[in-house]
């Protein structure tokens, strides 16, 4: 009985949609899953679909740039783990590359300053090497290229 889906009219299932892109930046494949909780044939899918794409409501490059956006500047990640998860969304490598001019460099390098040292100030009672061994594979974890953190680290 739990995963019966709710039964609703085409209109208001594109009004629901609709809010859902409103809400926030949507790609495609988050609509695509959400569209899944509705009973729709795929005639009506493609409807709607196209509606909210003429509308402007989906955006491919305006949900990637508010997502690199967000995950660069509130979540602090790098920009290889935005990358494996836009991808992962299904946003493409010429798109996900032309976004990331949403990065400053400064900025970017700046954060992995501040991380670095977060992070670094935080381990105790090891040796150096030690403290910034394993500072580096924290930042290689929030998806910092290696070049780029070893040009913050001998800065």
């Amino acid at each position: 009985m739990e995963n019966e889906k709710k039964l609703f009219t085409f209109t208001e299932i594109k009004q629901k949609l609709v809010n859902y892109c409103v809400y926030q930046d949507r790609c495609h494949s988050e609509v695509e899953q959400k569209m899944r909780e509705f009973v729709l044939i795929p005639e009506a899918k493609e409807e709607i679909l196209l509606y909210l794409l003429k509308e402007n409501y989906l955006n491919e490059e305006r949900f990637t740039r508010s997502y690199i956006r967000g995950k660069f500047y509130m979540k602090q990640w790098g920009k290889a783990k935005i990358k494996i998860h836009l991808k992962q969304k299904g946003i493409t490598e010429k798109l996900i590359s032309k976004c990331f001019d949403e990065i400053d460099d400064d900025d970017y390098t700046n954060i992995i300053r501040k991380v670095y040292e977060n992070y670094f100030s935080k381990l105790k009672g090891l040796q150096l090497y030690q403290r910034k061994s394993k500072t580096v594979k924290y930042l290689l974890s929030r998806g910092f290229e290696y070049e780029n953190i070893l040009q913050v680290i001998d800065n």
